[in-house]
C-alpha cells in the first residue's frame, strides 16, 4: 500500500501527521515504523509522540520557527530505508467472563442482532485484535478487528459508572475498562485482568502493535483467577509475534 502521509503545523511546538482515515492494521503498522525512525532521528528534540488511529502527533521541546524546513526533514526520515530496530509485539491472552451478571448489554445486543448470546461471545472471542493505541483513559487500548455482525452503536445516554475490567462494544471497536468511569458503550463481558498499574514499572503491560485475543472463562474460572490475581500468582499469557 502506498501511503502518502500529511503534514500541518499543530500550534506552536507540535506537527501532526495523518494518513488515510481508516482503521486498518497497515496503516498503523506505517505509523509505528515511522514513529520509531522519528525516535531514532530526534531523540533530543521532540517531548511526546502521540499516535491515533490514522495519525501521530509530534510535541517538541521547543517552539518551531520554520515549520516548512522541519517538515521536509519529516518527509525524509519518513522515506529513508534505514535500518530500525523493531519493537517486540506481543499477543496478550485475557481472559473474560461473558455470563450475564456481567454482560448486561449482551441480551439487547442479541435481540437487536439476530443472534444468540452464545454466537456474539463466539465471535468476539474468536478474533485477534490489534492494539491501535492507547487511551481516552490510561490503559484504555483502542482495538480494532471487530466481526461486522457484532457492530453495536455507542449508547445514547452514557452510564455514570461502568465497572473496572468491563469489556464492551461501542460502534465498530471493542475495549476493556481499565477503571470504574463513566461510559456509553455496550458491556458484554468482564475480565479480572487490571490494564492499568501504577506501581509497575510499565503501568500498562501492552503496547500500540500488540494483538488481544480473548478466552471466554466460565464464572468458577473467573473468581479463581481473580483471586490468583489478589496473591499475585497469575501472570497473563503472552504469545511473541512474529512478521
Amino acid at each position: 500500500m502506498d501511503f502518502k502521509p500529511t503534514y500541518k503545523a499543530f500550534g506552536k511546538q507540535a506537527i501532526l501527521i495523518e494518513w488515510k482515515a481508516i482503521i486498518d492494521e497497515k496503516v498503523i503498522n506505517d505509523i509505528l515504523l515511522f514513529k520509531e525512525k522519528i525516535k531514532f532521528q530526534k531523540v533530543d528534540l521532540y517531548s511526546d509522540l502521540i499516535v491515533g488511529y490514522n495519525s501521530v502527533t509530534i510535541k517538541y521541546k521547543q517552539e518551531i520557527f520554520d515549520f516548512s524546513k522541519e517538515i521536509e526533514e519529516l518527509k525524509s526520515i519518513y522515506k529513508t530505508k534505514s535500518k530500525i530496530i523493531k519493537k517486540e509485539n506481543f499477543i496478550w491472552e485475557i481472559p473474560v467472563c461473558y455470563d450475564v451478571q456481567f454482560g448486561i448489554d449482551l441480551q439487547e445486543i442479541a435481540a437487536k442482532s439476530k443472534l444468540s448470546i452464545e454466537e456474539i461471545i463466539a465471535l468476539h472471542s474468536k478474533k485477534f485484535y490489534t492494539i491501535f493505541f492507547i487511551g481516552f483513559l490510561p490503559g484504555f487500548l483502542y482495538l480494532g478487528g471487530l466481526n461486522e455482525q457484532i457492530f453495536f452503536d455507542r449508547k445514547p445516554n452514557p452510564r455514570l459508572k461502568v465497572a473496572k475490567g468491563s469489556v464492551a462494544i461501542g460502534g465498530q471497536q471493542t475495549g476493556v475498562y481499565p477503571n470504574e468511569s463513566a461510559g456509553g458503550w455496550n458491556i458484554i463481558g468482564l475480565t479480572p485482568i487490571d490494564f492499568f498499574d501504577v506501581k509497575n514499572e510499565q503501568p500498562c503491560f501492552a503496547n500500540a502493535g500488540d494483538k488481544i485475543k480473548f478466552k471466554s472463562v466460565s464464572l468458577d474460572e473467573f473468581h479463581q483467577i481473580e483471586e490468583e490475581i489478589k496473591q499475585n500468582k497469575y501472570k497473563i499469557t503472552k504469545t511473541l509475534m512474529y512478521d
